[in-house]
């Protein structure tokens, strides 16, 4: 059963919805999961599907829009604020903490793509975290935007900040570009997230190059140690040409026990959400919660 909530991040309105499993006996709280979305992902966009296997595994969960995204409110749309997101999130894990359905001391959370990012570091600052699972996620934001260019592109993009960062300080505003101009995807992930995207209308192609500073800015590997003792998955790809398995290598390397890593092989970075993938990632997920945060107390 799907609901749509509502509730606030620093005074914005965030729209999400609330997924309960259908043979759920009144008054018997379960553990909650919250999902949270990509780099210009939203929360019909993926996750819906991710909901629908951990509802069927017994937990409670819950997806939203950011702020400036999607259905949600915000000052700068479809902007990163990376440090915003991690409000959003911890916003989220109050709402869903009071919700009847589930146990407010049982809250893991789950990221996919940045929102691996977000969702490491929302665990090394947020004990109510109290399980982490981090797919194809980014540990460092400027390695990680080098490492999908050549030299040259590079620097070309550290320029093209640089000059947008100055107009940002004298008019306010930033140069909106199309996402592959930041992203830079692959051609068969710029395949892929085209076809997923087609027939999502909340789904966005333009952002402002204010991302790259946002994304140069944030590296939750310097704090993903902090998440210790409580648990933190990563799964990754080696053939994953968007964000390279370097990432959550890195992340896994600077996390503290219990950890694992999970690295597959022949699967790119959106074929994680596509079938065969899409069913050995939530095998793996699903596991890793029951292990750590089984769905009932």
């Amino acid at each position: 059963m799907k609901r749509a909530v509502e509730f606030y991040s620093e005074g914005f309105k965030l729209c999400g919805d609330i997924y309960v499993p259908d043979d759920l006996p009144a008054g018997e709280p379960r553990s909650g999961i919250l999902l949270c979305h990509g780099y210009t992902g939203v929360k019909d966009l993926y996750l819906p599907d991710n909901a629908r296997v951990l509802n069927e595994a017994g937990y409670v969960v819950m997806t939203f829009d950011y702020k400036g995204w999607g259905e949600s409110e915000g000052k700068s749309p479809n902007r990163l604020a990376p440090y915003s997101r991690v409000a959003d999130v911890q916003a989220a894990m109050t709402f869903l903490g009071v919700q009847p359905e589930v146990n407010e001391d049982s809250i893991g959370i789950y990221g996919t793509s940045y929102g691996g990012a977000t969702v490491s570091w929302v665990g090394a600052v947020d004990q109510r975290a109290k399980c982490i699972v981090s797919v194809v996620g980014i540990g460092h934001g400027a390695r990680w935007m080098s490492r999908v260019r050549r030299m040259d592109e590079w620097f070309d993009l550290l320029d093209r900040s640089k000059t947008d960062r100055e107009q940002r300080a004298l008019i306010g505003k930033s140069e909106m570009v199309e996402r592959a101009d930041i992203l830079l995807p692959d051609r068969q992930s710029a395949e892929l997230a085209a076809a997923a995207r087609k027939d999502n209308p909340a789904a966005v192609g333009t952002i402002p190059v204010e991302y790259v500073d946002d994304t140069i800015g944030f590296n939750p590997e310097w704090i993903v140690g902090q998440i210790s003792p409580r648990p933190i998955l990563f799964i990754t790809s080696v053939d994953d040409r968007l964000v390279p398995p370097e990432e959550s290598e890195q992340l896994y390397a600077n996390a503290g026990e219990p950890k694992k890593l999970v690295v597959l092989k022949g699967v790119g970075h959106y074929e994680v959400y596509a079938e065969p993938a899409f069913s050995e990632v939530m095998k793996e997920t699903v596991a890793w919660y029951q292990a750590y945060l089984p769905a009932k107390s």
